[in-house]
């Protein structure tokens, strides 16, 4: 018997044997040396199909996250397989972490077995004749399907300064981002300029020769002015490119801690427990509006996008927002156990303002500031420092203190974590965002300054409607 014979399938041995037997009894002299059977009649879709993976006990999705596109196309790759060779019909791929994942490089190698696969009836229709492509419409649409890119955030700086004499102290506020890219820096009775563009850095003032310390630093929108607090209680403005003082804002008796900016309007917290709101244009002999409501130091300042409205947190475990027509908060909340000292408004939620608690606390609360209810609540664990928001979509960055020293980047309204970063050795107690709206810098009692990108550039296609607001659907 010829080797050729021996490994074919028996079932076909009957059918050449009769070929076989017509052919030389015609007694043609053929030229070939082997015979071609054909399988047209197999069914070779009823005779092998995928063994079902029953091991479901570990959840693809973590698996998934780490491995991002690679562990997408090890998937796409593997359901095409399946549409191809064992003629399933799927067309469309789960990323969520859920019971339908159609497939999940996490499962073991597939193995055969004989039985009749159980088709996913779907109503793409079958392969076109006029078609250019060899694939099914069921693998043409997987490949056509679009997808979101993986957002992968880097777990270590991309540059790290270093900061001499920054002070560990949770009250002051010494780190800002200008929207002309400079970095401003309070290091002991000093203020630097650092410029993200040419890494220069400048001393601007040095309050050394009056006993002083800054305690806060804040730019103006436009970039051309820096404000500096003062542990004597009053503010300095100073013009960065002329690099000269142009005012001086007496009024508290105490450190000042805490800047707002509103156009030319200066807000300024202190731990005399008021807030002070002078405009730089105007006289200095003009009475400044004094806002009275905290119990204790104030320590967070921050103006509402539309500059409507300002938040204020204080060490009396308050946060109050005012508006620019009283002198008495019209809004109080009392829910925080601690220090109230990070607090952001939403750029995409119209009213939506987000705050964080001291080492008491540790929570970062929301509020619907158009109706004065609170929101969601997660506890972060640790102390909550800093807060801010990303600029194209919306997460919000938490820096943190006592325990763990991290940088926390949240999906909202999920508050997923998206990323943790850590190497601060002190607690992470300076933020600031960068003016295109993708990096941060964060400064800590170790002396140094860490810049990280954790936001990405691309604003999103979808316009997001503010689901606070009563009137977002009325034109």
């Amino acid at each position: 018997m010829s080797l050729d014979l021996m490994y074919e399938d028996r079932a076909l041995q009957p059918t050449r044997l009769a070929v076989s037997r017509n052919l030389f009894g015609t007694g043609r002299n053929l030229n070939c040396d082997r015979y071609i059977p054909c399988r047209a009649n197999n069914n070779w879709e009823t005779n092998f199909a995928v063994i079902p993976d029953n091991n479901k006990a570990a959840p693809p999705c973590k698996k998934s996250r780490e491995n991002g596109e690679n562990a997408r196309d090890h998937s796409v790759y593997n359901i095409l397989l399946r549409n191809e060779i064992l003629g399933e019909r799927i067309h469309d791929i789960k990323t969520q972490c859920d019971d339908r994942l159609v497939l999940s490089p996490t499962r073991p190698k597939n193995l055969f077995r004989y039985g009749t696969p159980k088709r996913n009836e779907n109503k793409l229709p079958c392969s076109s004749p006029y078609s250019l492509s060899p694939l099914t419409p069921f693998s043409q649409k997987l490949l056509r399907s679009p997808h979101k890119a993986t957002r992968k955030i880097s777990r270590i700086p991309f540059k790290v300064l270093d900061a001499p004499e920054l002070q560990d102290d949770f009250y002051l506020n010494l780190v800002d981002w200008s929207a002309q890219n400079v970095l401003s820096v309070g290091l002991g009775s000093s203020v630097y300029l650092w410029s993200a563009c040419t890494s220069q850095v400048t001393r601007l003032c040095d309050l050394s020769g009056d006993s002083n310390a800054v305690t806060s630093v804040s730019w103006s929108e436009r970039g051309n002015l820096v404000a500096v607090g003062t542990h004597h209680g009053y503010v300095t403005i100073w013009d960065v490119v002329a690099n000269k003082q142009i005012n001086k804002l007496q009024g508290h008796t105490a450190r000042v801690g805490a800047l707002a900016w509103n156009g030319d309007v200066l807000s300024s917290g202190s731990r005399d427990r008021l807030i002070l709101q002078r405009d730089i244009r105007t006289n200095p002999t003009i009475p400044e509006r004094k806002l009275v409501g905290h119990r204790q130091e104030v320590c967070g300042l921050k103006w509402s996008p539309d500059n409507q409205y300002l938040a204020s947190g204080g060490n009396d475990n308050r946060l109050h927002v005012w508006n620019m027509q009283s002198l008495t908060p019209v809004q109080t909340y009392t829910d925080h156990l601690a220090a109230v000292k990070a607090i952001a408004w939403s750029p995409h939620h119209h009213g939506l303002l987000a705050s964080g608690g001291g080492t008491a606390d540790r929570c970062i609360r929301f509020w619907n500031t158009l109706t004065g209810q609170p929101m969601q609540c997660v506890d972060t664990g640790s102390q909550v420092c800093n807060l801010a928001w990303s600029k194209h979509s919306s997460e919000l960055v938490s820096t943190h203190g006592y325990s763990q020293n991290q940088i926390l980047v949240w999906k909202y309204p999920s508050l997923v974590q998206v990323a943790k970063l850590t190497g601060h050795s002190y607690r992470v107690l300076y933020l600031a965002l960068s003016p295109d709206g993708e990096a941060i810098v964060t400064g800590a009692g170790d002396e140094t300054l860490r810049f990280w990108n954790v936001f990405s550039k691309a604003r999103s296609q979808k316009e997001t409607r503010s689901v606070l607001s009563l009137y977002s659907g009325i034109r």
